[in-house]
């Protein structure tokens, strides 16, 4: 560690962008994650303001024999593998730039720009390239290991937008991941997560979204939850290509819309979001009326596509501390049913949740091979379950919870992988099934860019020998 301190001068030096160390103000700053129960303590923290300084940072890592973890701008994983101990952190969160092209429907984006970012430059033309659901969520991670969101069964995931990348490879060189420039480099980006190099702009399809969208929340609590669940069922398959449906297990939020003798209650919310006609989603929101009525409380109303993006910001603020299980269901069966609303009971904490996204229309129209992007593209639920608490005193209990609920519901689950964006290092031996016949590939595309595995730290992928 000595002989690598002695040399930071040199890397304040190649670089364009900041470089602290422990000793610098700031520090403590620099090293944190958004989820809260992360406390490492990186030997250098590398702002990048470029490919080439994250290319030099890269270099410097390797001479130095330092591990390297990259932080993209939102450091959103719960496994917060963005910043490692005694490494070098590589942080993105200066090269996010988002340059529009509305005539192409193309935008350029920096490697670490913030979904909210991204969102704002792209609506001002009106256009949107999908994302995830919290607006500080930095791009890199999403976009490299799937991406799923509200624009998902319109446009498919993130990765399925992206049409060429820059990429700093783990030697230093910095290449065109396009169709016909290192085709098996920009397959494995788009789904094979972080290990293949430091991707530092996405160039991706824009689609016209919005501005104004159509939502309507239907909160039911926990005596209907086995109903409101099978609603959800019997309404999925025949979902409209313009709305896009998720089911929420939380704590009502003390927000105006919610009557004060409902706020804390848990309970099951049925979410739709319409990006087409006022009367589609209204089809669909009096269809889950009819067949139970009444919920709780309901909020429907027009609001901007860039206000919807950012819904979820206050339930997840940084610093949170976090414990997150990811699964498939190929539907709510009964069964399903009974674990799911049994175990939703038990959540103590406010703060924790349950999120069934709903995975159909363009997601599924893909063809399968097209991207590295594991777990299938069949219709199904991405499910989350989420443990959080907003220090460090109850995460311990919503970790039990997490895991009970988890090993309750595995067995109906389908397959044996999971949304790779969402696998925790306990769990990254669930890594092969979740790619499937996808995964020798990408150990032999991960052997030819990074025979060291210098990109370790995500959801590694180990190289062939």
């Amino acid at each position: 560690m000595t002989q690598v301190i002695s040399r930071i001068d040199d890397l304040r030096t190649a670089l364009t962008g900041t470089v602290v160390t422990p000793d610098d103000p700031g520090y403590d700053k620099a090293r944190e994650v958004w989820n809260g129960d992360i406390d490492r303590r990186p030997a250098v923290v590398a702002y990048c303001e470029s490919a080439e300084d994250v290319a030099r940072a890269v270099v410097f890592a390797r001479d130095a024999s330092l591990e390297v973890s990259v932080r993209s701008g939102g450091a959103h994983s719960g496994s917060g593998m963005g910043v490692g101990d005694a490494g070098i952190a590589i942080d993105l969160s200066r090269i996010n730039d988002v340059v529009v092209d509305p005539e192409a429907r193309r935008a350029v984006i920096g490697g670490g720009a913030l979904q909210r970012d991204i969102d704002a430059a792209t609506q001002a033309h009106g256009l949107a390239v999908p994302l995830g659901e919290i607006g500080h969520t930095g791009v890199g991670g999403i976009a490299t290991g799937g991406g799923m969101g509200w624009l998902t069964r319109q446009h498919g995931l993130t990765c399925d937008n992206i049409v060429a990348a820059q990429v700093v490879l783990a030697d230093g060189r910095i290449v065109r991941a396009a169709p016909g420039e290192n085709p098996d480099l920009f397959w494995a980006i788009r789904g094979g997560g972080g290990n293949f190099g430091v991707v530092t702009a996405f160039e991706v399809a824009l689609h016209d979204v919005g501005p104004q969208v159509e939502l309507a929340m239907l909160f039911y609590g926990m005596d209907d939850a086995g109903d409101a669940l099978r609603v959800a069922r019997d309404l999925i398959p025949d979902l409209p290509p313009d709305v896009s449906f998720e089911v929420v297990a939380l704590h009502a939020p003390p927000e105006p819309f919610v009557p004060e003798e409902h706020r804390g209650r848990l309970g099951f919310a049925l979410a739709a979001v319409g990006f087409g006609s006022e009367q589609s989603h209204r089809d669909v929101v009096d269809r889950v009326r009819r067949a139970l009525p009444p919920a709780l409380f309901e909020l429907i109303t027009p609001m901007p596509y860039a206000a919807l993006q950012q819904m979820f910001d206050e339930a997840f603020p940084w610093g949170t501390h976090t414990y997150v299980k990811a699964l498939y269901l190929e539907e709510f069966t009964d069964r399903a049913i009974d674990v799911i609303v049994e175990q939703a009971g038990r959540m103590a904490s406010p703060m924790s949740a349950l999120f069934f996204y709903v995975l159909s229309g363009a997601f599924s129209s893909m063809d399968e091979q097209s991207t590295a992007f594991g777990g299938g593209r069949s219709p199904r639920l991405s499910v989350f379950i989420l443990g959080m608490t907003p220090g460090a005193d109850g995460l311990a209990e919503e970790r039990v919870w997490v895991r009970g609920f988890y090993d309750a519901l595995a067995p109906l689950a389908l397959g044996k992988g999971a949304y790779v964006n969402e696998i925790m290092p306990d769990d990254i031996h669930r890594l092969p099934a979740s790619y499937g016949d996808k995964f020798s590939r990408l150990q032999r595309i991960k052997a030819a860019y990074d025979p060291d595995n210098v990109f370790h730290r995500n959801a590694n992928i180990i190289p062939a020998t």
